[in-house]
Formats: C-alpha cells, structure tokens, sequence
C-alpha cells in the first residue's frame, strides 16, 4: 500500500509518501512557513509523488492532520487531502496532531507518560497523554495551564510539541521535572505511518479544533428570513 501523507496543521507543510510492502518512506518534504500553506501545499504534493516515481492515481490512501492546530492550515490540508481521494478513488484517513507528536517516542520505547502539548495561546493549551502502551490516560482537549499541569504532574512524563516549554516553565518546584521535546510540527514520515495503521472507516478527515474560532458571524442584527 502507498500512503500519501499531509500535515498543515502548524508551523509545517509538509508531505510523504510510505510504501507499507518495504517499510520505508520513499518520499518526504518539509518547509517550515507561519502562512501560506494554501500557495504551497499542492506543488509541494506534486514535487513529492513525483520523486517517489508514482502519479496520484497509484496511491492507495491518503492521510491527513486534522487538529487541534491552526484553523487556516488545517482547511487546506483536510480540503486537499478529501479532493486527492475523491479524485483517485481512494480513502482518506485524519489523524490528531497530538498522537502525531506522540508516536515516534512511543514507537522508541519511550518508559514514561508522553505529554503531547501545542500552545493554544490565552494561556491554554491543546493536549493529551498518552501511557508508555499506548493507552490514552487524558484524551486530547483544550485547557488552561494550571489545570493541564494538575492532570499530568502527579506522573513522570516526556512533554513534546510547540506547547512543551510552556507546560516545563510551569513545572513545580518538588516535582520530577519531565523531559522536553519542543519539536514544532509532527514529523511527517511518523503521520504516513500512522495512516497506514488507521482504520479508514472510523477516521474521517474531519477538523478537530476543540476551540471555536474567535471569529465570528455577528448574530444580534442579523435580519429574520422570509
């Protein structure tokens, strides 16, 4: 199977193509960029399945980041990711940016609670901890600092993602300080692979934002219908 894999959803745009019959990701770019996903993203697509020396037609599924991260980035990488399949015929799958952050210290036999943290700004964060199996111990939400730091402090943990410094500068005195992985973005290579284990019926390519944005249609002098 070949599984073409997309992440807009932070500082990253970013694309890879893993072949599941060698194991190996024949294909992957990178480019770090705070705007301009949506400019960048399809010759990005088309440079990568083209030096994997396949066309669109030839894979077998795409994957694609679907949140907590930016509402912009997250629209174009979902929106791309759903026009791919629909085309090609092939199923798309989306992935949490928080298990992204998470599975190449899971796969690394990481012995601690992992910590997948992305600032949120406000003073919140997006997060979630994961157990060294796997198994989720607080599924990903939306909350402040000191209310994420009472849910993980009480274990020792390895805090990834954009948030980790964050949630490490408000570690308290006393505690076993955890350790820290600020990497900014999933690594693309770890979203494919997880695609490729995705059940393609039970996750939809649909946004997980966990905050509504905060802006909106105004509502008081909206006008009645006829």
């Amino acid at each position: 199977m070949r599984v073409l894999a997309i992440d807009t959803a932070l500082t990253g745009c970013a694309a890879a193509v893993l072949d599941t019959d060698t194991r190996a990701v024949i294909a992957s770019e990178t480019l770090t960029m705070q705007r301009g996903h949506a400019e960048a993203l399809m010759p990005l697509l088309a440079r990568v399945v083209e030096h994997a020396g396949i066309d669109f037609a030839d894979l077998d599924r795409i994957a694609v980041t679907v949140g907590p991260g930016s509402y912009t980035g997250l629209r174009v990488g979902i929106a791309a990711a759903r026009g791919i399949a629909l085309v090609i015929g092939s199923p798309a799958v989306g992935l949490s940016t928080l298990a992204a952050l998470a599975a190449p210290h899971l796969a690394a036999g990481e012995t601690r609670s992992i910590v997948a943290a992305i600032d949120a700004r406000h003073g919140e964060v997006y997060f979630q901890v994961t157990g060294r199996d796997g198994r989720p111990l607080v599924t990903p939400r939306l909350s402040t600092i000191d209310d994420a730091m009472r849910a993980i402090r009480a274990r020792p943990c390895l805090i990834v993602g954009p948030g980790a410094a964050l949630l490490a500068a408000a570690w308290r005195l006393g505690a076993e300080r955890p350790g820290v992985d600020p990497r900014p973005s999933p690594d693309i290579d770890w979203v494919a692979r997880l695609g490729a284990l995705a059940e393609a019926g039970s996750a939809p390519p649909k946004p997980l934002y966990l905050r509504r944005p905060d802006a909106r249609p105004q509502t008081a002098a909206r006008l009645p219908r006829r």
